[in-house]
């Protein structure tokens, strides 16, 4: 008898569903993934694994990551059967000021350099991570790593290119990072074998003293956490905060404010998700100090319309997503900030009472205006400063965060993995900032700090305004959701102001129109510019919708027809979303095949 293999429907699919039993992992790049699968082929479980492949993304994509920058993480520890939010994201050193920012002439803070940079929060939550959540020495999860900075691995296209764009700022201005990212003085190739000899130093002798300190696997944990934020590696960036005048996008020099004592008084925390009930699922996010919420808000209006029956490429579900998304986001610039300084509504911003009269300004045609919400009490002056020329790429002086541009061509923005282990141990995080492009590489230590500071308003009413010790409301935004009450899916996707328009239309996708994995990411996206950009210049682009050219030609004309302002960017250019769902014994994962770099691994 002759079986015949039914032809799946989908012409979007790339590749398929990756499934197994044993455990999944997905990333942003090829070899972080194969790190990961390693540490759980070795007994490791999904906290060990996404120890190993946050280390290892940091090495082999150092334009879109790096030790210097912060992470928001989602773990669900299946023993405890907890899901919770561990805060990567470091706060304001104490001399952040708005007032210093005035005393220097600026009204932004600027997005490259020395200046906004805030406590790098990497580091400490993954020895977080690895200490309440994992089970292996320091030791083995960041072996890998080590070894790839210290012996090589292959320059990806993307990182050349980011390289390139700023080769003369380094040469120029930013020697310390031309001794690193130009070796022979030369922009390295794609598929040139690239290493960081230095930043594999740096974490070898954090390794070696941690050891040395002795005890426990728990002790030499917290032992390193002491040698980042009190040891060699803030010495070294106090040092040169304080001694190095840098050259950024103001196109003047400035001094860092962030210290070693900064660095000493946090630590990473732990917190509770927020989230919201949609149909049978529940999704998770991050607090409001991230853009997570954003998400959310755009489920909320979206709950009001049956999206069951709508083509996800065709205009009307893709008309309604996007007139969502530009209320949510006008609320985020209104209303988001760090809860611990700033009364952020959630509760009201999530009701139904709020959403309803919020839903009657969803109309048939696209709407032009910023429109945040009125709650009496709360939310402060949104800043839209529209630009018909775009964004700014990163150019002479670099340029805020490496993310989506104009066309929907990717430079670079961030990366991302979600890892569920033979236990039903589930991790998402989204970890960023740091990139080579953003600030000149500390010569002791082989990275160069964040700029998430840039993210802070210079407007002390505003939710978002800058205080020292207060977290910037970061676009960095992993998702979690259960379904039937079950942990069921981890996503999440690199872009900054991007992320939580692709986020919720895979989520859409995979639960409206019934695609798996794989197809909810090949399927043709979009986004909108027209909000605040989260990055310097923090301009917006009212009305304009970006989409890819694989969108049917019928769906893009009746767009237009409604009013949006169409740009139509290249066929495979929005978004590198990647995910992983677990239901029973199954494990499934998928990643994006935009850009030839992430790949999902399972068994």
């Amino acid at each position: 008898m002759i079986v015949m293999k039914k032809v799946n429907p989908n012409p979007f699919t790339t590749r398929p569903e990756i499934e197994g039993t044993f455990g999944v992992v997905t990333s942003t790049h090829w070899i972080a993934t194969a790190v990961g699968m390693s540490i759980l082929e070795k007994g490791g479980n999904a906290f060990d694994a996404g120890c190993a492949t946050a280390f290892t993304l940091q090495v082999v994509e150092p334009h879109l990551n790096g030790p210097g920058g912060d992470v928001p993480i989602i773990v669900h520890d299946a023993r405890k059967g907890r899901t919770d939010v561990i805060c990567g994201q470091g706060p304001a050193p104490a001399g952040l000021t708005i007032e210093h920012f005035r005393s220097l002439d600026l009204d932004l803070i600027p997005g490259t350099g020395l200046l906004a940079a805030c406590i790098p929060g990497t580091f400490d939550a993954w020895m977080l991570l690895l200490r309440d959540y994992g089970s292996m020495p320091l030791a083995d999860v960041l072996a890998p790593a080590i070894s790839y900075a210290r012996h090589g691995h292959p320059m990806v296209e993307r990182a050349s290119a980011t390289i390139g764009t700023v080769a003369d700022l380094f040469r120029e201005h930013w020697p310390t990072s031309a001794a690193v990212f130009l070796p022979g003085g030369n922009v390295p190739a794609p598929g040139d074998i690239f290493v960081n000899t230095k930043l594999a130093d740096t974490y070898q002798r954090i390794v070696d003293e941690a050891q040395q300190a002795g005890g426990s696997r728990e002790a030499q944990i917290d032992a390193a956490r002491r040698i980042w934020s009190q040891g060699f590696v803030a010495e070294a960036i106090d040092r040169f905060c304080r001694t190095q005048e840098v050259m950024d996008v103001t196109g003047r020099h400035h001094k860092g404010v962030l210290s070693g004592q900064d660095m000493a008084k946090w630590q990473a925390s732990v917190e509770a998700p927020i989230g919201l009930d949609y149909g049978r699922y529940r999704v998770l996010k991050a607090g409001p100090w991230s853009q997570g919420l954003v998400a959310l808000q755009q489920l909320a209006l979206l709950k009001g319309f049956d999206l069951d029956g709508l083509d996800p490429t065709g205009p009307d579900f893709i008309h309604l997503v996007v007139e969502a998304s530009k209320l949510a986001f006008a609320d985020r610039e209104a209303f988001y900030g760090d809860p611990k300084f700033a009364q952020v509504p959630v509760e009201t911003l999530l009701s139904e009472e709020y959403n309803r009269a919020r839903r009657k300004l969803i109309g048939d045609v696209a709407s032009f205006e910023l429109r945040p919400g009125q709650i009496d009490g709360f939310g402060g002056l949104v800043d839209a400063r529209a630009s018909s020329e775009g964004r700014i790429a990163v150019g002479a002086f670099g340029a805020g965060e490496p993310t989506v541009g104009r066309l929907g061509n990717t430079d670079g923005d961030t990366v991302h993995f979600d890892i569920i282990d033979k236990d039903g141990n589930m991790i998402a995080a989204t970890p960023s900032g740091g990139w080579l492009q953003s600030s000149p590489v500390i010569p002791e230590l082989g990275f160069a700090l964040g700029t998430r500071a840039q993210m802070f308003w210079l407007d002390e009413t505003h939710p978002a305004a800058l205080v020292p010790g207060k977290r910037p409301r970061s676009t960095l935004s992993p998702t979690f959701a259960l379904r039937d009450g079950k942990p069921y899916l981890a996503w999440g996707s690199p872009g900054g102001d991007q992320q939580d328009q692709w986020i919720p239309q895979f989520f859409l996708r995979h639960v409206h129109a019934g695609l798996n994995l794989q197809e909810a990411i090949d399927a043709p996206a979009w986004h909108s510019e027209h909000f605040p950009s989260s990055f310097w210049p923090r301009m917006s682009r009212p009305g304009v919708l970006i989409v890819e050219g694989r969108l049917p030609r019928s769906t893009i004309d009746e767009l237009k027809r409604r009013g949006h302002e169409i740009e139509v960017g290249e066929d495979w250019s929005e978004g590198r979303l990647v995910a992983a769902s677990i239901d029973g014994v199954r494990r499934r994962a998928a990643a994006n095949p935009r850009g030839m770099q992430g790949y999902a691994a399972g068994r």
